[in-house]
């Protein structure tokens, strides 16, 4: 290990992309209810225009726009308006609706997941950092069988990544300094935003979040302390 990293105490995560594999999980909800209701729908397409609601909807909130509100309100009003674009919106009732969108907290995790995580779980303490609010964590957590030791959400900051107050609030809770936690993400604006609050930072390559055919940016980067392939990479060179 790098003599700076070992001052690492706590391991916090993205979920979204970085543990789980929302798109592929979503495809196949999707594609198991337009069989049970002969719907003809891409969706694929269905899948990333949920995705890219995403930051859009976490804007409004940030801009004031929209009071605050949880991911799991915010997918919802996504979604709303996804199933009008489709042409299915007749085809779901609130209930069914709602169901639809607790798909978010059952999503499956990448196949070095749950290994990788029990690897780094018995050197560090490990946690998430997600925007996904606290009962959306919880459920994945135990669906997943992802083994957390603190569960920590945008929700308890009143605060979306990448603002700083999500990374120092949960740097905080855990009565460490930000130099001894190191966020693990597959999104290099994530690690930026935790690296400008002094956290190390940990890029793992995730090329088919968004598709196969998605020509995703997992380039190594060498502002990151840590640039590896998965979860069992990271817990070799931390030497878990």
């Amino acid at each position: 290990m790098k003599k700076n990293l070992q001052e690492v105490r706590a391991l916090l995560f993205d979920v979204f992309g970085t543990v789980v594999d929302w798109r592929s999980s979503v495809i196949r909800e999707g594609e198991r209810l337009g069989r049970a209701r002969r719907l003809a729908v891409d969706w694929a397409a269905f899948a990333d225009g949920w995705r890219a609601g995403y930051p859009q909807a976490m804007n409004l909130v940030r801009s004031g726009a929209l009071p605050w509100q949880s991911i799991d309100r915010l997918h919802r009003r996504i979604l709303d308006e996804l199933l009008a674009r489709f042409g299915i919106a007749e085809a779901f009732d609130e209930r069914e609706r709602e169901a639809f969108n607790r798909i978010w907290h059952r999503l499956a995790p990448w196949p070095d997941a749950v290994a990788g995580l029990k690897r780094l779980k018995r050197k560090f303490v490990i946690g998430t950092l997600s925007n996904g609010n606290v009962a959306l964590l919880v459920d994945m957590a135990k669906h997943a069988k992802l083994p957390w030791d603190v569960v920590f959400s945008a929700e308890l900051f009143r605060h979306y990544k990448p603002d700083p107050e999500a990374y120092l609030g949960a740097v905080e809770l855990l009565g460490l300094r930000p130099w001894e936690v190191m966020m693990v993400a597959a999104h290099k604006s994530d690690l930026n935003a935790a690296k400008r609050c002094g956290l190390k930072t940990a890029f793992v390559q995730r090329p088919l979040e968004l598709g196969a055919k998605d020509r995703k940016d997992v380039k190594p980067e060498a502002r990151f302390e840590l640039n590896v392939r998965d979860f069992g990479q990271l817990a070799e060179r931390l030497s878990a």
